[in-house]
């Protein structure tokens, strides 16, 4: 089976930018080109690579052949870009490595840990929940990922970088209006919630934790879906929410916020997950996260509740 270097660029540059005419500008080629390349990959392939819907979908054998176009694009501008240092005679543009990184990461310590890398290469970040991040590795969507799975997806590895400690807070406002008594069940059924999205679990999984048997909490919720503006939201009195260490710490300390429950902790683990591929770059961006994991995440054993998926649950 030989697959052609333009045509993987096709495929990679239709999923990135969502439709042929997209990628056609992309690459500088009439869509008729590219998707004449795309035929011609499938036809190598001998299986349908992509639906032709609008953003296109990858099918599960395109997802396989994704993954070598994007190690194939890694490869080569890696390549490049030694070459272009020897001689300049090639194209020494940085290259740019897909990541998905959940929110809070991406506010409190993955940006600052990759800020350093800005002249040896791009990120293209994409911004998912730590329980969803490793799809994005599934279908060759991303070179990486921080995510919430140990399991390592295949042809990737896995490495722990440590635990993220969330707490249920609230500003005092909020606490002296809502919780005179502390975060009883009663308390929490009625007082509003500040959610990040339909996919944060979080808060729920706190309140489930804190029902009585058969019992369900249902507060009214707010949905502020952006890690630094969901800070804003609870900061400002909007209702409750669970908040990481690494970003409510200092507003503790100023009295801008307080603490509902100290017990009601719920550490969610996280793993770098990459590809299995031998390349400078990635060898870097790699080196740089964990680094900072090493620093800013809590490396101890996990002794409270953890978020596994959508679940919390106790620690054996």
């Amino acid at each position: 089976m030989q697959f052609n270097l333009d045509q993987l660029r096709a495929l990679s540059a239709t999923v990135s930018e969502g439709t042929l005419e997209a990628a056609a500008r992309a690459l500088n080629l009439t869509p008729s080109a590219v998707s004449q390349r795309l035929r011609a990959l499938e036809a190598a392939a001998g299986q349908v690579l992509l639906v032709r819907s609008k953003p296109v979908r990858v099918t599960p054998p395109g997802e396989a052949v994704l993954r070598l176009a994007r190690q194939v694009d890694v490869l080569l501008a890696d390549t490049a870009r030694e070459l272009g240092g020897t001689d300049g005679a090639a194209d020494s543009r940085p290259p740019t490595l897909p990541v998905a990184v959940n929110a809070d990461s991406l506010t409190t310590w993955v940006l600052p840990a990759v800020a350093p890398l800005a002249d040896s290469l791009c990120l293209d970040l994409y911004r998912e929940d730590q329980t969803r991040t490793s799809a994005l590795l599934r279908d060759g969507t991303v070179v990486a990922a921080v995510t919430a799975d140990a399991e390592p997806v295949p042809g990737c590895s896995s490495t722990r970088l440590g635990a993220m400690r969330y707490r249920p807070m609230a500003a005092p406002a909020v606490v002296e209006r809502w919780f005179p008594d502390g975060a009883t069940a009663t308390a929490l059924a009625t007082a509003p919630v500040v959610v990040f999205d339909r996919a944060d679990d979080l808060q729920y999984g706190y309140l489930r934790s804190r029902a009585r048997r058969g019992a369900r909490l249902e507060p009214p919720a707010h949905h502020v879906p952006s890690s630094a503006d969901y800070l804003t939201a609870v900061l400002l009195g909007m209702g409750w929410g669970m908040l990481p260490d690494l970003q409510s710490e200092r507003h503790v300390r100023a009295g801008e916020l307080v603490e509902l429950d100290p017990r009601g902790h719920v550490d969610v683990v996280l793993y770098w997950q990459q590809w299995k591929l031998r390349s400078p770059s990635l060898d870097r961006l790699t080196e740089a996260i964990l680094a900072a994991a090493r620093e800013r995440l809590d490396q101890r054993p996990v002794p409270g509740p953890v978020l596994i998926g959508h679940r919390p649950i106790a620690t054996p």
